[in-house]
């Protein structure tokens, strides 16, 4: 699928009938600053039948180059298909879980993919994405760049051993937070005590010294939960971040997620 990118200019000479696909610029339009693929855009509002509905914090959709559509209507999770032509886009919808919503959310969701459906025009001005129905519904989307790994407070919100993610033992929701600094340093809470150590960041991986720490006692979960993140703090370790969210795994498949703040909170 070519990369949409979008303008109101002329063809640029040398490009023939078909999309290039290399570059990512289709005919009859040229580079902008800001893609469409392989961009977070976070839902703002959605408009239908001339009424502005604002949208939940979770409503997003991402876009690969190869037409992959996916994302979060505000509560439920969804996939989809697109095909993209100059300014449109044809998104064909797939599969979406079926969790229980507040009703107003529920209503949002039923909007937003009542419109993410069918033939769109896009828009692309400075970081902001508007896809436009053939009635005249439309969704509006700003860019929302992912979270540096240094800088960022992390909050800790599941363990990970291999395949399997589990929730935090209950009571120790939120009390882990991990930050990263660009002096090789990390500091933060495991649960219960406060801890600062050393860790050097190279590509993917994330290699701790000596974590040190305060020694009070706490109550038996968030004990539960220190004592499982110490454990992963210890020697090489590989980190992705997803967006907002950062996974980092042990040698040994252990490991956890962690999410940052929303920007601006």
């Amino acid at each position: 699928m070519a990369l949409l990118a979008l303008a109101g200019c002329a063809p640029q000479p040398g490009y023939g009938d078909e999309d290039d696909l290399g570059s990512g610029r289709a005919r009859g339009s040229v580079r902008t600053g800001l893609p469409v693929t392989d961009v977070y855009w976070k839902a703002d509002s959605v408009t239908v039948g001339g009424r502005r509905t604002a949208a939940p914090d979770s409503a997003h959709v991402t876009i690969t180059p190869e037409g992959r559509v996916s994302g979060n209507y505000g509560c439920n999770h969804f996939s989809a298909t697109a095909r993209m032509t100059d300014d449109k886009i044809t998104v064909t919808p797939g599969t979406a879980t079926a969790m229980g919503c507040a009703k107003d959310v529920e209503r949002f969701e039923k909007a937003m993919s009542g419109a993410l459906s069918g033939r769109l025009t896009a828009a692309v001005a400075d970081e902001t994405l508007t896809l436009t129905t053939v009635k005249g519904d439309s969704i509006a989307f700003t860019s929302e760049p992912p979270a540096p790994l240094t800088g960022t407070t992390w909050t800790v919100g599941a363990l990970v051993s291999g395949a399997t993610v589990s929730s935090l033992p209950g009571g120790a929701e939120r009390t882990a937070r991990l930050t990263f600094g660009k002096d090789g340093s990390v500091a933060g809470s495991a649960g219960c005590n406060h801890l600062r150590g050393a860790a050097t960041v190279s590509g993917p991986a994330i290699t701790f010294g000596r974590i040190n720490g305060t020694k009070m006692m706490c109550p038996g979960p968030r004990m539960k939960l220190e004592r499982a993140l110490l454990a992963i703090l210890d020697g090489r370790t590989t980190y992705r971040i997803d967006h907002r969210t950062l996974t980092l795994t042990a040698s040994n498949g252990k490991g956890f997620s962690a999410t940052a703040p929303a920007p601006g909170k």
